[in-house]
């Protein structure tokens, strides 16, 4: 692998930042982003939509990381287009050569299993994961960078009367408007390492992570104890290889699966741990 001494200390130092963000975008836990505001002074509360609140942090924390890039040599390229991946390139100011891809995410603890988190998706495993040298939705090719990171935020989402997300305040209203979401968790991880087996979402081809946020924020996915490239290996495949299933050909559709196929070890696979009610 490429550039690995420049790698580990950039993680290093993108897991620091992670652990100062708390304290730059919430107050006692509580988001301080509050609504949208016009020019008559009327506060719009935001709604507690996945996609909304997604897009008003990546927003809200970019000045963090144009400070973050500075600080450590580093020029932020953002996505050409809004199906590129990744979300931030960053690139070393003296050596051009050096370039890492981090994309954010966002995602909530389950209500019913706060152990656990929704869910995201890590990119596409499809043309340029496959082709390492394809520019098609893309930045740069996959294989320009010298590593993929995920930089997360995992909360809370706030339990809050519907009558909330359509009440319009005024300007001297603003400490009453409740916070739609609370309890931040701020992580970075290379991205195979918190990645599941499964894809993320739906009939698109992209890599599904992990669930269990200890697990998120130990890098403890279940390509943990294969490594990079065997997962790389079989998401280039997933879908693609057959196997013999009770007489019947399927799809190859599991890491345990492909472990089987390639005549790998069982151990390789590291089983994650499923959801658990709560009492």
């Amino acid at each position: 692998m490429k550039n690995e001494r420049e790698k580990a200390l950039f993680l290093a130092q993108l897991k620091d930042f992670a652990n100062t963000l708390s304290d730059k975008i919430a107050v006692n836990d509580e988001w301080t982003i509050k609504g949208f505001i016009d020019i008559f002074k009327n506060i719009y509360t935001i709604s507690s939509d996945t996609k909304i609140v997604s897009k008003i942090l990546e927003l809200h924390l970019f000045p963090q990381f144009l400070a973050f890039a500075e600080q450590t040599g580093y020029d932020i390229e953002l996505a050409t287009y809004q199906n590129y991946y990744p979300d931030l390139t960053f690139i070393s100011k003296t050596d051009p050569s050096i370039k890492f891809a981090v994309d954010l995410k966002t995602t909530y603890r389950e209500e019913n299993h706060p152990d656990f988190c929704n869910g995201f998706t890590l990119g596409s495993h499809g043309e340029y994961f496959i082709n390492r040298t394809s520019t098609k939705n893309i930045q740069y090719p996959y294989d320009d960078y010298s590593g993929h990171f995920c930089f997360g935020i995992i909360y809370t989402r706030a339990v809050l009367d519907k009558k909330n997300e359509t009440h319009t305040y005024s300007i001297d209203e603003l400490n009453e408007i409740p916070s739609v979401i609370h309890d931040f968790l701020f992580f970075a991880e290379e991205k195979w390492k918190i990645a599941s087996d499964k894809g993320g979402s739906g009939n698109t081809a992209n890599i599904g992570s992990i669930h269990n946020i200890q697990d998120i924020l130990n890098g403890n996915g279940v390509f943990a104890k294969a490594g990079e490239e065997l997962f790389d290996d079989y998401w280039a495949n997933f879908g693609k290889i057959e196997i013999l299933s009770a007489n019947k050909r399927k799809k190859l559709s599991s890491f345990s699966e492909y472990l089987q196929y390639r005549g790998l070890p069982s151990e390789l696979n590291n089983c994650r741990a499923s959801k658990r009610s709560t009492k």
